[in-house]
């Protein structure tokens, strides 16, 4: 009785295993909103590390977070580093590409909680009275991750950050 519990149950984590590796070895997270405002009012806030903390989520996750801004002031060759909290982490991002109002490409570098290279893009579009801004991630899945996905949806989690950044930057930049 016991040998056939022990068999079950290794066929299950067998089977768990499998198809989490057959999961995609890659990930995007996107998430867009509609400001009426010009995109030259929104670009700079996300071009200038010195202006995330005005809109970003995550700038609220520890409020002791040490913060290192590096090379240029703003656009391509501009980099932030952040040390904090649990929930906040440790990381870098610079910016890789910076084409005026209309889009802002990151490499994001995180050491902890878990290590991860992803990279981000912020596309600003001409639509109507405003503006479409999109905020996008990619990056690899390993498996530690894709095992991972099958119990939490990384898109839900890392989407409403996403959604909250977009409405605080929608609140800074709409008249």
């Amino acid at each position: 009785m016991l040998a056939a519990i022990l068999i079950i149950l290794v066929v299950i984590i067998a089977a768990v295993l499998i198809y989490a590796a057959t999961r995609p070895n890659d990930f995007v997270v996107s998430r867009s909103a509609s400001i009426r405002a010009p995109a030259e009012a929104i670009f700079p806030l996300i071009n200038d590390f010195k202006h995330w903390p005005s809109w970003s989520p995550f700038e609220k996750l520890d409020p002791d977070m040490k913060r290192t801004l590096s090379g240029v002031e703003s656009g391509k060759g501009a980099a932030y580093a952040w040390e904090g909290n649990s929930k906040a982490g440790a990381g870098r991002m610079e910016i890789t590409n910076a084409v005026p109002s209309s889009l802002v490409s990151l490499k994001l570098d995180f050491e902890r909680p878990f290590r991860a290279n992803n990279t981000v893009d912020f596309t600003l579009t001409p639509s109507g009275d405003g503006t479409t801004v999109t905020w996008a991630m990619r990056g690899g899945r390993p498996f530690i991750a894709k095992l991972m996905g099958l119990f939490m949806n990384f898109d839900s989690l890392i989407g409403k950050d996403f959604e909250a950044g977009l409405d605080n930057l929608k609140r800074a930049t709409e008249r």
